[in-house]
């Protein structure tokens, strides 16, 4: 039997999930767990990458010593995050998150070489002030040395396979959140990039993902105790996600998780200023589709409310405790007082008195204050999707951790009229292992992937007349 190592590292948590092929289903084992925070260095909010690594290698090591040593390994992360490299290889600084503020007012150094409108017509990305142009565009005025000593810039995922291999590439789908690609030719727009006055040399060959890297090197191999084959995955998280809807038909879907990411697959990107003013962004996907998407704060809103309540409640009774409480007040949930906030609690209550609504005064109203929020704002983005695309769809894929908040699946199918089909849970580390399953050869294409998916994994159905849900029979391996 052949198996196949995801590792997929979210904002919260990393996992190895251990996946294999078996009469007709994807089965899938978890190995290893690890938590991932973020950490201040030198002033500014950073991920802890060597720890990450250590990580890494811990779960892999795992897989050898229960004897099931896989035929390949993939890494998904997080999108528009890097590090720079020296000429030795060596890190320039540290792997700041995008939740840190060096990139406020990044928007005015862009415009100053870029109408915004010109770049959103060249990329087809919406514009954020954490995606990685504005990233760099933030070091080259506060610190430019850093551009100047750098030889090569890598993504976060790209960055760990170069650890693994000490291979360079620069995987197709997590690139394009750098707002740095031309969807046309695939490839970096150097246009944009001379135009910032950054030097080509940073930006690594772009490989499409089912790439075979190479075997790990000599020193990890040893390491873990084995050799393997390091495969590019769909490296952007939802990427990954996106290959794990359990459907063949055009749909909508929510990526949900610490972002709600909502949209639907399309042939090409879509580059028009409407759909510039509404904020949607056309990022890469498995084989060169595009993931016509926006970016909601999804449930990093719920993961707050439980963090500064000291983890007190678990996300169920949370949901529990949102159904019981009365208020009708509607926060917006991508309004930038939430991006990295202090107290959430404070946050909402400041967004309700400024706007003249009931503010919470519980726990329980907090918490349905945002799935409310959320429900309507996922109604909303269905309808601009339709009216953008001039079709009408009858189903949203919830896909990811978000699958399990009944609650708020329960809201979004009475909000939007829509039935909701919430699952698989694990969608980003399954979509990781189908990529390589099809590039192994195990599985001919993504249609057949994704029968298989749905073959393998709980599926749960709610109707806009139906207060319950119908479920699909889950299918065990073994």
């Amino acid at each position: 039997m052949k198996y196949y190592l995801a590792i997929d590292i979210g904002a919260s948590s990393g996992r190895h999930i251990l996946g294999f092929a078996q009469n007709g289903r994807i089965c899938t084992k978890e190995i290893y767990r690890f938590e991932n925070a973020l950490t201040v260095k030198d002033g500014a909010l950073c991920w802890d990458i060597d720890r990450l690594f250590s990580e890494i290698k811990r779960g892999m090591k795992l897989c050898g010593e229960m004897g099931t040593v896989p035929e390949s390994v993939s890494i998904d992360t997080w999108g528009v995050d890097f590090v720079l490299l020296d000429k030795n290889n060596s890190l320039i600084g540290n792997a700041v998150s995008y939740r840190d503020s060096r990139t406020n007012n990044a928007d005015k150094i862009i415009s100053e070489v870029i109408d915004e409108t010109k770049l959103y017509a060249l990329t087809g990305i919406q514009k954020q002030l954490f995606n990685t142009i504005y990233q760099l565009a933030a070091i080259k005025k506060s610190d430019p040395m850093q551009i100047e000593r750098a030889e090569s810039m890598l993504m976060i995922p790209d960055y760990f396979n170069f650890l693994l291999t000490g291979k360079k590439a620069q995987e197709y789908t997590n690139a394009t959140t750098t707002q740095l690609i031309d969807p046309i030719t695939k490839n970096w727009s150097f246009d944009i990039i001379k135009a910032m006055g950054l030097p080509c040399r940073l930006f690594q060959p772009i490989k499409p993902p089912g790439t075979l890297l190479d075997r790990t090197s000599p020193r990890i191999s040893c390491e873990i105790g084995y050799s393997t084959n390091v495969v590019l995955a769909a490296s952007h998280d939802t990427a990954s996600a996106v290959m794990a809807i359990p459907d063949n038909q055009p749909t909508l879907f929510i990526s949900s998780g610490t972002w709600s990411l909502m949209g639907t697959e399309r042939s090409m990107a879509d580059c028009s200023d409407k759909s510039r003013r509404l904020n949607f962004t056309s990022e890469g996907g498995y084989d060169y589709r595009y993931r016509f998407l926006k970016n909601i704060m999804g449930l990093w809103l719920i993961q707050n409310l439980k963090k500064e309540l000291n983890h007190r409640f678990s996300f169920s009774e949370l949901c529990k405790m949102a159904e019981s409480a009365d208020i009708d007040s509607v926060i917006d949930c991508n309004d930038k007082r939430f991006l990295a906030p202090k107290s959430m609690i404070k946050s909402v209550n400041g967004y309700c008195r400024e706007k003249g609504m009931q503010v919470p005064k519980t726990v329980s109203e907090s918490a349905r204050v945002m799935y409310q929020s959320l429900a309507k704002c996922y109604k909303n983005t269905a309808a601009e999707i339709e009216a953008v695309t001039g079709k009408r769809f009858d189903k949203i894929h919830i896909i990811g951790g978000g699958a399990n908040a009944d609650y708020l699946n329960r809201l979004t199918a009475q909000a939007s009229g829509k039935t909701v089909c919430a699952g698989p849970v694990e969608a980003t580390a399954i979509g990781n292992l189908m990529c390589q399953m099809i590039s192994a050869g195990e599985l001919p294409d993504l249609q057949t992937a994704r029968e298989w998916v749905k073959n393998s994994f709980e599926i749960k159905y709610y109707r806009k007349d139906n207060d319950s849900y119908d479920n699909q029979r889950k299918i065990r391996c073994g």
